[in-house]
């Protein structure tokens, strides 16, 4: 049986947004299936005042709340939160049953400071043990301030696996914005593969609204991020080096409010980890990290490339925040140091999809060879002719 690929592609300026279906057909097409158009131009940010960053009643209430995967296989999840005026119950109530919760997780909790700014109690608990294909319910707080939501665990590990993940970058906290996650919660998305630059709060930083807009952004993606998980990974905006506040300690934010399972596939970092969910064994790696020879994330990455089994998951994806290749002016040539040192690897382990974001604008590779691979074995030489060096990763037989 063949595993074919179908992609539904929106388009957005500034914020890209692709939707990737996985699934196991006798065979499949790509191409443009949806007529959306944005209509709000020019990007205007959205008021601290809006409904969309509308905080939830109740003292102490849990907000901005989010998950993502928690452990290797999907079999956990990572549920964090934040409370405003005191740190409050740290636990989560959850079960296969909405109103009836039979299981309780101990999470820990958290703050830091940016500048004048000192942030609320940001929660983080594991819960881990759920079974595959299961929708599970869950319950933040206590009395009339908690809050209720739910997820979906995905399908066991399985190269037959279908599956949906929506691809988002640079979303920011836009009108467009708005529209962007708007459109993708209409979508059937079941998982969101995040590609860098979150809320964009270090645009503030000359108005002092740097950790303020944080959680203004955090109370904007929770209509999604609450009831499916997003996969994290760092871009440019989330470093926030702000030597005149006196804040010199890179990704001091980001990773203070989001965690990432990345002790499951053995990194040394929050910033670079690997996760496999359904049919897709998905690699995130981060183009603001050392990376080059020797380094902890190259080594990393030198193992977990001998980790992926295509016989379980024979898509593998790559996400980064600044593109190996990319032809438009914005950012050009950005992702050339590493792509010096990891074409190669991508090329020898086949990688079936890079994903980034930070170049505000849709490019795409196209390769006949891999979608008619007997070409490629057929004639090497016509194959490079038409596509020329810079899409070689492509042309693997």
């Amino acid at each position: 049986m063949l595993v074919a690929f179908g992609v539904r592609l929106l388009l957005y300026h500034p914020v890209p947004l692709i939707f990737i279906i996985l699934s196991s057909v006798g065979h499949g097409n790509a191409g443009i299936t949806s007529t959306f158009i944005r209509s709000e131009w020019p990007s205007v940010d959205i008021p601290l005042d809006h409904e969309a960053f509308a905080i939830p009643k109740g003292h102490n209430a849990p907000q901005q709340v989010h998950i993502t995967q928690g452990d290797y296989d999907g079999t956990a999840v990572i549920i964090s939160w934040v409370t405003t005026d005191e740190p409050g119950n740290t636990k989560v109530q959850y079960g296969i049953s909405k109103e009836k919760y039979d299981f309780t997780a101990e999470g820990t909790v958290t703050n830091y400071t940016f500048y004048n700014y000192k942030s609320g109690y940001i929660h983080h608990c594991l819960v881990d043990g759920l079974e595959y294909n299961k929708k599970y319910y869950y319950k933040l707080g206590v009395g009339d301030s908690s809050r209720e939501f739910w997820f979906q665990t995905p399908p066991d590990i399985d190269p037959d696996a279908s599956y949906t993940f929506g691809i988002i970058g640079d979303l920011g906290q836009t009108y467009n914005s708005l529209s962007t996650l708007e459109h993708y919660m209409q979508s059937g998305g079941q998982t969101v593969l995040y590609v860098g630059d979150l809320s964009y709060a270090n645009r503030y930083e000359y108005n002092n609204n740097v950790g303020i807009r944080w959680d203004s952004w955090g109370r904007f993606i929770e209509r999604s991020s609450a009831y499916q998980p997003w996969i994290w990974s760092a871009g440019n905006h989330e470093i926030e080096y702000m030597p005149r506040m006196g804040e010199v300690l890179p990704f001091k934010s980001y990773l203070h409010r989001f965690m990432t399972p990345h002790i499951a596939s053995n990194s040394t970092s929050p910033l670079w980890y690997a996760v496999r969910r359904a049919s897709a064994h998905i690699i995130v790696l981060s183009s603001y990290s050392p990376f080059v020879k020797y380094t902890l994330q190259w080594r990393w990455l030198n193992e977990e490339l001998k980790r992926v089994d295509r016989l379980k998951t024979p898509w593998l994806i790559v996400l980064m925040h600044v593109p190996i290749y990319s032809s438009n002016q914005g950012h050009y040539m950005e992702g050339e140091s590493m792509r010096a040192v990891f074409e190669s690897w991508f090329v020898c382990s086949k990688v079936d999809f890079i994903f980034a974001g930070h170049v505000h604008a849709y490019e795409r590779s196209f390769s006949p060879c891999l979608l008619n691979r007997w070409r490629w074995r057929k004639s090497r030489r016509s194959c490079w002719k038409v596509l020329g060096p810079a899409t070689r990763l492509f042309c693997i037989p």
